[in-house]
Order: C-alpha cells, then sequence, then structure tokens
C-alpha cells in the first residue's frame, strides 16, 4: 500500500478512537505500532528483494557525451580511414537530419590506445589514470540511449523517461532500501555549483514518491549546505526545546491534514536538518584526511580541485552508510561538436585522476566491495565530423553507441560487454538501452526492477517502467 494512504488510513483511525472509543480500532491500531514506527522513519533500512553484496552506489554522471572512439572502445578502421567521405546512412538523418545536409568526414582518434592490467583493456592516452585500475573495472560498450538533446537524454540517464516529471534513480533506490545512517540523507547530490545540469534538481526529484526521497544538493565549496550551522549564541541544549516544541506542533497540524501527502516529508526534513547539524560537519571535514589521500585525488591541483574534492566527499558519504551519491560534471562538459583534441583533453584532464583515485581509495579501505562505482554519459558521439579542416574538427550525439563503466561489488571486473561496428558509429552486438543499465543498477542494489513499483495515477510506476534486462555478463 503506498505510503500516503497508508498514513491516512493510520490518522483515520486516530481521530475515530477519540469521538467513538472503539476498543475494536484501539486493537486495529495497535497491531500496526511497527508499520507506523516505519512511517515515521521512511528512511529505515528496508529489506531487499534478495541478498545483494553492495549497500551503496556512487555514479560519476560525465555529461555532454563522452567519445567512445577516443576512451574505451578504440577503432583501428578510424585511421585508416582518415579524411575520407563517410558512407551515406539513413540511421543518421533519422536521428540528427540537420548535421547530415552535407558531406562528413571520418575523423581518427587524436589519441592513441595501449592494453593495460592483467585484463589487457584498451585505454586512449585520455585516461592515464583510469588505465592504471582496469583490472577493477566492467565495461559495457553497447549501450543505446534514448534521445540525442541533452536535456532529454540527461532526464532518461536519471530517470528512465525523456520529459521531466518521473522519480531519480537515486530516490527509487533509497524508497526501496532506505539508508544505513538516519541523521545523513540517503541520497546525496554533488554537482559543479558553476554550471547545473539541465532542470537543475528536475534531475534528482522524488516526483510522486513520498518527499522524504528527494536528493538533497551539498557543494565542495565552502558550507555543504546553507543554513545547517547552529547560530551563534544558540546552545545544543536550546536547539533541542526549540526542535520539540516545534515537533509537538508540527504532529497537531499532522492530525488535522492527514489528506495532504507532503506535509509528513515537510516534517521529516526538518527532523533530519536537525540531526544533520550534528553529522554534517564531521562527515565532511576533509581536513582529516591526509596530504597523500589529498594529494591522490588531485585536490592540491586546480583542474581536478572540483571533481576530486567531490570523489573524496563521496567515499566518505558511503563510509558513513549513505545510500546513494551523485556526482556531476559541469553541465555538457564533455559536448564536442568542434575541436575535441581541447575539449576532451581538458575534461579528461579534470575527471580521470579523481575517479581512478576514488576506485583505489574504496579497494584500500575495504569498501569497494560493499559500493557499486558507475561511470557513464548520456550518450556517445559519432565517428564523422561536420568540419572540413578536420585539425579543429569535433564529434555530434551519437544515440548509437556509448561505452560506460563498472566497479565494485557484484562487478565481474575487467571483463567487456557489447560491441560496436568498426567505425564505433552502432552497437552490432549485445545491445542494452538505458532501462537495462538502471535494471541492473538495481539488481546490483538487491531490487527488482519488476517488484520496484509505486501506485500513482492509477497504475503502478517502475525507474524501468515496462522492465530492463540485466547486463548478466558483467555480474560476478
Amino acid at each position: 500500500m503506498p505510503v500516503n494512504l497508508e498514513l491516512a488510513r493510520r490518522r483515520f483511525l486516530y481521530q475515530s478512537l477519540t469521538g467513538l472509543g472503539s476498543l475494536a480500532l484501539l486493537e486495529q491500531l495497535n497491531r500496526e505500532t511497527a508499520a507506523a514506527a516505519a512511517l515515521r522513519l521512511p528512511m529505515a533500512p528496508k529489506a531487499p528483494h534478495h541478498s545483494p553484496k553492495v549497500k551503496s552506489c556512487i555514479l560519476l554522471t560525465m555529461l555532454g557525451g563522452v567519445s567512445q572512439m577516443d576512451s574505451f572502445d578504440p577503432k583501428p578502421a578510424l585511421q585508416r580511414l582518415n579524411n575520407t567521405i563517410m558512407p551515406f546512412s539513413k540511421d543518421n538523418v533519422a536521428d540528427q537530419p540537420g548535421l547530415y545536409s552535407k558531406p562528413r568526414k571520418i575523423l581518427g582518434s587524436p589519441w592513441a590506445f595501449k592494453k593495460y592490467g592483467q585484463c589487457g583493456r584498451d585505454v586512449s592516452d585520455l585516461f592515464p589514470h583510469t588505465a592504471t585500475v582496469v583490472d577493477d573495472l566492467a565495461f559495457v560498450r553497447s549501450i543505446q540511449a534514448e534521445n540525442g538533446n541533452h536535456p532529454a537524454a540527461v532526464f532518461s540517464l536519471n530517470t528512465g523517461w525523456t520529459m521531466p516529471g518521473r522519480a531519480s534513480m537515486g530516490s527509487w533506490i533509497t524508497y526501496g532500501l532506505g539508508s544505513e545512517n538516519q541523521n545523513l540523507p540517503g541520497f546525496v547530490v554533488l554537482p559543479d555549483p558553476d554550471s547545473l545540469t539541465f532542470s537543475g534538481s528536475q534531475q534528482w526529484t522524488n516526483s510522486f514518491l513520498p518527499a522524504a526521497y528527494q536528493g538533497t544538493m551539498m557543494r565542495w565549496n565552502g558550507e555543504p549546505i546553507f543554513d545547517l550551522r547552529q547560530p551563534a549564541g544558540v546552545t545544543t541544549e536550546d536547539r533541542t526545546r526549540q526542535m520539540e516544541l516545534l515537533r509537538s506542533f508540527n504532529q497537531d497540524h499532522l492530525n488535522g491534514n492527514f489528506a495532504n501527502p507532503d506535509l509528513q516529508g515537510r516534517i521529516d526534513a526538518y527532523e533530519l536538518a536537525y540531526r544533520m547539524q550534528s553529522e554534517v560537519p564531521s562527515a565532511l571535514d576533509l581536513t582529516s584526511e591526509s596530504d597523500a589521500t589529498r594529494e591522490m585525488y588531485g585536490m592540491n591541483l586546480s583542474e581536478t580541485e572540483s571533481f576530486g574534492t567531490r570523489c573524496l566527499m563521496a567515499r566518505r558519504l558511503v563510509e558513513r552508510g549513505v545510500r546513494f551519491v551523485q556526482l556531476y560534471t559541469k553541465s555538457q562538459a564533455w559536448d564536442s561538436h568542434g575541436d575535441i583534441r581541447t575539449n576532451h583533453a581538458k575534461v579528461a584532464k579534470e575527471t580521470d585522476q579523481p575517479a581512478a583515485a576514488l576506485i583505489k581509495d574504496l579497494k584500500r579501505r575495504g569498501l569497494l566491495d560493499s559500493t557499486l562505482v558507475v561511470w557513464m554519459g548520456e550518450f556517445g558521439r559519432t565517428p564523422d565530423a561536420a568540419q572540413t579542416d578536420l585539425s579543429k574538427a569535433g564529434r555530434d550525439h551519437n544515440i548509437r553507441a556509448m561505452t560506460i563503466w563498472f566497479a565494485g561489488g557484484g562487478i565481474k571486473a575487467g571483463v567487456i560487454a557489447g560491441e560496436t561496428d568498426d567505425l564505433g558509429n552502432k552497437a552490432v552486438s549485445g545491445i542494452y538501452r538505458m532501462r537495462d543499465v538502471h535494471a541492473t543498477i538495481l539488481h546490483l542494489m538487491g531490487l527488482n526492477d519488476l517488484q520496484l513499483t509505486y501506485y500513482h495515477l492509477g497504475r503502478n510506476m517502475r525507474l524501468t517502467d515496462t522492465g530492463g534486462r540485466k547486463i548478466e555478463s558483467i555480474l560476478s
């Protein structure tokens, strides 16, 4: 039964008791004590559908579309055919007709590939740090996106739907599992404050799910959450008395407005904010980390300071029981319609070292087995370019092929799933869609995507809607 209906039913029973004095109703209410406790603590840990190997997930979101043939999917044919005319493609015209009004040239990769690790995975010169952890990663080269426009594609990545209005993956996971730490949010978002993603908080919304499952945004520089610290001159005892008084007023208001499904969520938010006042400062006190750790994440360099700080924050949060942490690059950071050499080199330098440091740090602390790390963007890029001068050429949006990687508990490290054609233009085997990525992440977290539902507007809603396929070949 949906949480809002359950709350309404219990409040009706409670109010009926005061008027009728019914022993039968009193007995019914007493039988629901456990359920009531769960409703008062919406983020309390919940039993998964099956026993997972991981407790937390960190999603590294590469906004803009990383080029698969310049990162982790080498295509020698691109080098042989460099500067030749790309064969006319009806697929390309159907996806983005405006980009194919004139002949386009194949663009060879500006970066060399080498094999790394015991698994012998191919990694380009763009990612020298990721190359050192390939034995801990599983690559999927055959992901296809649902839409070639950034806003719709990012919504699809986060919510499984190309339009706003659906709940985000972090909200679904915390709705299904709760959180291990009741003094921190279960779902934390760490964006780049200089350039938020399209639609901002709509990308981490709870939508129709109860308000407690909304993502909480934290900042990497300065105060993580504004107005969280206790005001000067207010003691802990003063704050406790204030909260007790506020709690009594809120409960009276709640009893008289039991039909409002969002009221409990707002009350829960006040309660969580109160508990966070003591927990957040210590959880995100990065000065307690060693100089070597800070340097490993690149916090001493201007290029990597932002993403490196947020990766370290993510490690500290999952270490303390936060269920889902999502990091974002700048909006459209990887978008490179022109001059891909400059664009991809810049963003790779900002993110490569911190992402690899996160894997190494989780592993050395014994946390990688209990943490799932996913690196992905919203779509891939084309093997050809519209520019005549290939020295400043870029690649355009490509929904037909994208490479992502997984690491952590439940992952078969060192493997590759899926394959693209000779130019990297289109996935040709082991093809997976975004709903399949979501189903795989849910499975690794202990959730069955078809069983994780919420009744809304006359139907059972799901993250994967009609269901997805698990990427079986990367699962241990």
